[in-house]
């Protein structure tokens, strides 16, 4: 009978290859667990959702009445003047203490009663975040309006978004309505999103918040639509968005409602001069939306006196202002039905969010 061989103790290199492998399987298991979680509790809105309205408002709207809207871009309330953002192609992730976010909303919250809007559109405001540090800045601004009525809808809801490093985690985010009239009804409408699994799962799923107020004296209504159009894809989703928007706003003029849409569309209108901005290569650009493809049923506007967004590739403050990237990309779309009695950018200076707010009194015909 032979005897048994012994083994052979394994060399250094095998044990580093072998406990490489190991590591290598572990964190493989990892990724993998982590997809498998977020494909699960991926949000998945329906193509239309009624949204809840809360608050309580008493003003009537008739034919022949004016108004005053604003739009901004909150920014989360981390986005100011000391903020760069890695998207962007700055370095940060976590743009902001706790206290300065705190501050930021602060400052909103003192503009927007400074301006006193009938109807107020803001993006990028957050519930429950951890780049906001978990503040609902949605419940405080709506604290901070009284005699309003309000509806929020999603566009960004990520139980755990583990890009880049650090990750940015938690994300309940959207955008919200606030309207001195009386709201009938509102709705999210979910826009076309031009990015596949996996990439999907963390990013955003743009919509249209639209709320109907009615009219006194008509059977006609003003139909608001607040929305945050796409930012960071190749192109397409800018396109599908803005013609599913187009084909939306249509079909209400065709009723014969008033119509208004209005926020961050991440687009210049061919018909706003932005020559006095250079361009930076290398930063990101916008695209463009051709006023001519919306016919005559609209006016599209926006001002150029001044720009609505400044770039987050670094810092504001303390920067040489002549190489920081300017655009002018918020702005409204109305009904010809509709009288743009006054329209400006509110100069901040990008302050406490990287939007300065558009303002606009309208008079219903």
């Amino acid at each position: 009978m032979s005897a048994k061989k012994e083994k052979k103790p394994r060399k250094w290199w095998q044990k580093l290859l072998a406990a490489i492998g190991w590591i290598l399987l572990v964190v493989l298991l990892v990724v993998a667990g982590m997809l498998t979680y977020l494909t699960i509790v991926e949000y998945k809105p329906a193509p239309v959702e009624k949204t809840t309205v809360h608050g309580t408002s008493s003003r009537t709207l008739s034919p022949g009445d004016s108004f005053t809207m604003m739009t901004w871009n909150l920014g989360f309330g981390a986005l100011g003047d000391n903020a760069d953002f890695f998207m962007d192609g700055g370095k940060m992730v976590q743009t902001a203490t706790e206290d300065r976010v705190k501050a930021n909303i602060a400052e909103m919250e003192q503009e927007i009663a400074s301006v006193n809007p009938d109807v107020f559109f803001a993006q990028e405001i957050d519930q429950c975040s951890k780049r906001s540090y978990k503040i609902n800045m949605s419940q405080q601004i709506a604290d901070s309006m009284t005699g309003y009525q309000t509806s929020f809808a999603n566009n960004f809801k990520v139980a755990y978004d583990p890009y880049p490093i650090p990750p940015m985690g938690k994300i309940d985010s959207g955008i919200q309505t606030f309207s001195r009239f009386p709201i009938t009804e509102a709705e999210r409408i979910s826009l076309p999103c031009p990015f596949s699994w996996p990439v999907r799962i963390g990013n955003l799923k743009r919509c249209l918040l639209v709320t109907r107020i009615p009219l006194s004296d008509s059977d006609k209504e003003l139909v608001l639509v607040n929305l945050h159009l796409e930012a960071y894809d190749s192109g397409e989703g800018k396109v599908a968005q803005t013609k599913q928007l187009k084909d939306f706003l249509q079909r209400e003029v065709d009723k014969g409602n008033y119509v208004i849409a209005g926020g961050d569309f991440n687009q210049t209108f061919s018909n706003t001069d932005i020559s006095m901005y250079p361009k930076f290569s290398g930063q990101w650009q916008p695209g463009a939306i051709d006023i001519a493809d919306f016919g005559d049923d609209f006016q599209l506007v926006m001002d150029s006196r001044h720009p609505t967004c400044r770039s987050l590739h670094t810092t504001l403050a303390g920067a040489d202002p002549s190489k920081i990237q300017y655009f002018v990309i918020d702005g409204f779309i109305v009904s010809g039905n509709l009288t743009i009695n006054k329209l400006e950018t509110q100069p901040l200076g990008f302050h406490c969010t990287d939007h300065d707010p558009v303002v606009m009194n309208v008079s219903l015909q």
